[in-house]
């Protein structure tokens, strides 16, 4: 008896010591995950989305040694009565307006500073729709008429075989892809936990092989589709993201502190969504495209690539809320009005016509409630209308 006891005694300390041991070598990854699953914590989300990198695997953009592009201060503008309880009502934390190209209001809210860097979440997908332009234009890229597996072969037989990178630019993909953020089950939180526990988002999108519909013929969101176009730059300059953006956008534009990406455990940017830069650096992404790709003295993104991006293609999205590569298209738009937009309240909206752009960084959990959306772009033309 004393014998099995003994023995058994052992046993448990040997289980105990192996799971301690596995726990130290699974740490990172098992922090991560713990990460991915309080991300959105109510008391944790303001700190989390301005911290990225110290729960996730990250690689910060190389940028020149040169001064930040201008950025000059202007009268201080009087907003509308209505923004105060906007940005409280919106858990709005950083709001940047720029007028002409000065900054005619800037505040931080919540605890955080001009310096935080930010997360973009679909943001993101705008700035690499940029690069997409701009790869087009060099000539590593034919045409976007091209099938995707022209320079991304590993995707062929999957979900994403047939389709063309206009079809994936404006999100026609037909590729099937589970977008909700409250199933954890989703496709988007199964790629959460991929991202988190190191995995390839690469070897996820070559997973995908159902199909709702044919390329081209039905718009739907699908955020999976913005990845299928990194691997396509990838697969045609033989570069990565985040070498790519600071030399052809970020750099160029001279932003004042270098952005980061999430990436995944193999080093690959999380483009979809994991952008990371302070405020007035995402206003300035605002001002190049309010002026057709140019900043800083020099033609960054091509003009008609601007203006392809911004203009409604169809199929468009519901609510008459328009899409084109990438961008977001207001309803009822001005010619020239358009925004980048990503989840709880990451917006960059420019008025060409007024010549107003408007970055802002929230942590709002009702993002997604009944109105709010219409509400936001609402709050955008009164700031822009009334300065």
């Amino acid at each position: 008896m004393r014998s099995t006891l003994k023995w058994a005694l052992r046993l448990i300390v040997l289980l105990v010591i192996v799971a301690a041991l596995v726990g130290i070598w699974k740490r990172e990854e098992i922090t991560r995950l713990m990460a991915v699953n309080t991300l959105f914590a109510p008391e944790k989300i303001v700190h989390n989305f301005s911290n990225m990198d110290a729960a996730f695997l990250s690689a910060e953009l190389a940028l020149p040694d040169a001064p930040a592009s201008p950025l000059p201060k202007g009268a201080d503008a009087s907003l509308p009565a209505q923004t105060e309880d906007w940005i409280a009502a919106r858990d709005v934390t950083a709001l940047v307006v720029l007028k002409d190209g000065q900054i005619v209001h800037e505040s931080y809210h919540k605890g955080t500073a001009a310096t935080d860097r930010r997360i973009s979440w679909s943001v993101a997908k705008s700035y690499l729709s940029a690069l997409m332009g701009v790869v087009l234009d060099d000539g590593d890229i034919a045409s976007i008429d091209d099938p995707v597996t022209k320079y991304a072969p590993s995707l062929k037989g999957t979900a994403y075989d047939g389709a063309t990178i206009r079809n994936v630019l404006n999100m026609s993909s037909g590729v099937t892809f589970n977008e909700d953020y409250l199933d954890k089950s989703s496709d988007i939180n199964r790629m959460g936990r991929v991202l988190a526990l190191g995995g390839t988002m690469d070897g996820f999108a070559e997973g995908l092989s159902q199909t709702f519909a044919e390329p081209g013929e039905v718009w739907r969101y699908v955020s999976i589709d913005t990845h299928v176009l990194s691997m396509v730059i990838r697969g045609a300059t033989g570069r990565g993201i985040p070498d790519l953006m600071a030399q052809k956008i970020a750099g160029p534009m001279g932003l004042e502190i270098a952005p980061y990406y999430l990436t995944d455990g193999v080093g690959v940017a999380f483009v979809l969504g994991g952008l990371n830069m302070i405020t007035r650096d995402y206003a300035r992404m605002g001002q190049m495209f309010l002026q057709r790709g140019k900043l800083n003295g020099r033609q960054i993104v091509p003009a008609d690539w601007v203006d392809a991006s911004t203009a409604a293609t169809a199929p468009t999205a519901q609510d008459a809320i328009g899409y084109g590569f990438q961008w977001w298209i207001p309803q009822d738009a001005a010619e020239g009005e358009f925004m980048a937009r990503g989840i709880y309240g990451q917006y960059i909206y420019v008025n060409r016509p007024l010549g107003v752009v408007i970055a802002t960084n929230a942590a709002d959990r009702n993002f997604r409630k009944a109105g709010v959306a219409a509400e936001n772009v609402a709050m955008f033309r009164a700031i822009a209308g009334a300065l």
